[in-house]
Formats: C-alpha cells, structure tokens, sequence
C-alpha cells in the first residue's frame, strides 16, 4: 500500500501519513484511529515502537483552556483548538471546548481549513468558499510573519503574506525560504495598493508634502508588510508610537482622531471613508506545506481562488488587481 492509498482509505493527507511515519507529527485521535482501523491493528500495537507518537490535542497559544467556546482543525496529522475568544475574520458556530467522547469521530476538524493573514478581504473568501465546498474557512487577522510563524509551528493550514513590491518582486518568496525552507508553495491572491490613510481635512495632498507636517502616526508590530512600508517612507525613521493589530485597526484610529495617519491597505480606508495616498503596489500571496496539496481542504482553496465569481468579487474592491489571481509557484 502506497502512502497516497493509505492516506486515501484513512480520510487524511498524505503529508500528514509522511509526517507520522516519520515521528515528526503526532497524530489526532480520529486519525490514529483511523489508520489502525485501514491496517487492521490497534493503535496501542501500530504506535507502540515510538513512545513519543502520542494522539493529541494542542492549544493554538496559551490562555486558551480558560475560554468555553474553540473551533478545532485537523493540521498536519493533529488537532489543534482555536479559542474562540480570538475574534476571527469569519468563522462558524463555535464548538464546545469539552467534546463529547465521540468527538474525534466527527467530520468538524477535518473539514476545516485555517487561514492565518491581515487581508481585509478574507471574510468574502471565506464566506464563498463555504458556499461553494460545504467545508469551512477559518481565518484568523495575524501580520506576514506571525502567520507565516504559525505556520512553521503547525498552527494554520495557510499563511498570508504581502512584503513583495515591484521593486523586490521576489521578496516573499525569500521570506518564505528563509523563514520556512523548502518544501512549500504558495498561491497568488491580488495584488493591492497599501498607503497612508488621513481624514478628509485641509493638508498637504502629496506624500512630500505630508510628511513635512507633524504627524502622530499609528503604526503596525515589527515584522508586518504595512511596518516594512512605513519603515521604508520613514528611511527607517522613528518607531510609531501607538500600534494596532491590523488594517483595520490602523484606520479607526486614524478615524476616532487619536492618529492623524497611518500605513494600511486602500480597501480599508476606503471601507471609512477616509483620504488615501498610494505609496506601493504589494503582492499578497497565501504559502502552504507543499504535501499538502492532496488535501481536499487545500484542493478546494485553489478551486475556489482561480474561480470566476472568487476573482470579480475582489476585482471590484478598492485597490485590488486579480490578474495574477491563482498563480501557483513552488518556493526553492
């Protein structure tokens, strides 16, 4: 039995089969299940030589067991609970953090699929594509590296990332590299235009001109793609002040009047209806484990993305090009 027939027969991916072979991933429940059920053995005899292949369950990031209510996703051969606490984009009904004995069982974690990344966007995927697959669409708001972090760690099926510009057009893919190595792919979703969001009040109206102003600026955590924007029109100057946790984020404050401008995506400011000055275009590409490609989860993702309706529901947003919309490229 080859390992794609295993995997197959077993409702799991075939990277997940490599992983567990290897002792590099610990298997969930229903998966150890699963695969002594297709072997026909028990779980105790087919793991018994590796003591440290164990079924479990992990916490996406500590604090979670004092929540109530998580979603759960089977992530490379392991079940990994999300508090729901942790305001995703979009996500369904939160499960019970205590399951019922039979929970592995289940199809809820191995028909969900996560997605960590700062899109604005990423709600309208999500919603389409539990419409068009029946499967679901986490997506929880982390900056480039945080995701792509959480996927080095396991944590998330797909990472967003948008460092590359026209003027390093390659830059995320060298991220990837350097962060993750080999062994991943990414998918191209947009590009989008991301630039400095200001109230609609009498000031300068080019870039030049805005910054000779005194400006109190809110900015993005080190390591996001709006930081490396900022630190690139500032010349690497001054650190902002007051940080926000995603595009959004920047745009209220800028909105609420505590900021007078900030680095953001043009979708969300024009969302609130706020003055925007262009400064670059960025690539926003999605990177996941190259074995994964099997996946079901994965496949619909990339059937979804290169989709008609995917591509002119984000080609009408403010800001975003889909004409590179579902290129798929290998990172070496």
């Amino acid at each position: 039995m080859t390992q794609a027939q295993l995997a197959d027969q077993a409702g799991i991916s075939r990277t997940a089969v490599t992983a567990i072979e290897g002792n590099r991933l610990v298997p969930s429940v229903a998966s150890a299940l699963a695969l002594a059920a297709v072997l026909k053995t028990s779980v105790e005899e087919l793991f018994a030589r590796s003591s440290a292949v164990q079924p479990t369950e992990v916490w996406a990031w500590k604090g979670g067991a004092e929540t109530t209510r998580c979603w759960r996703a089977d992530v490379s051969g392991r079940t990994v609970i999300y508090p729901a606490s942790a305001s995703p984009m979009l996500a369904m009904i939160a499960s019970s953090v205590q399951p019922s004995p039979e929970y592995g069982a289940t199809d809820e974690a191995s028909e969900t699929l996560v997605m960590a990344c700062c899109d604005p966007a990423a709600g309208l995927l999500a919603s389409l594509y539990a419409a068009v697959t029946g499967l679901r669409l986490i997506v929880l708001p982390r900056s480039s590296r945080q995701a792509i972090r959480m996927l080095q760690d396991g944590l998330v099926h797909l990472a967003g990332l948008h460092f590359s510009t026209r003027d390093e057009p390659d830059r995320n893919f060298d991220v990837i590299h350097e962060t993750l190595g080999t062994g991943f792919q990414s998918i191209r979703l947009s590009r989008w235009q991301e630039g400095i969001v200001v109230r609609p009040e009498p000031r300068p109206r080019t870039v030049e001109g805005l910054l000779k102003t005194r400006l109190r600026w809110v900015g993005r955590e080190a390591g996001s793609g709006a930081r490396q924007c900022y630190d690139r029109l500032t010349q690497n100057g001054k650190a902002p002040r007051h940080l926000a946790s995603d595009h959004r984020g920047v745009v209220e404050a800028v909105k609420a009047g505590w900021a007078d401008a900030g680095i953001c995506v043009q979708l969300a400011s024009a969302e609130a209806g706020l003055d925007f000055l262009p400064l670059q275009e960025e690539a926003f590409d999605v990177c996941f484990r190259a074995g994964s490609i099997d996946d079901r989860r994965i496949k619909a993702f990339i059937k979804v993305v290169r989709s008609t309706a995917y591509r002119e529901m984000i080609g009408e947003l403010p800001g975003y090009d889909v004409r590179e919309t579902g290129e798929i490229r290998v990172c070496q």
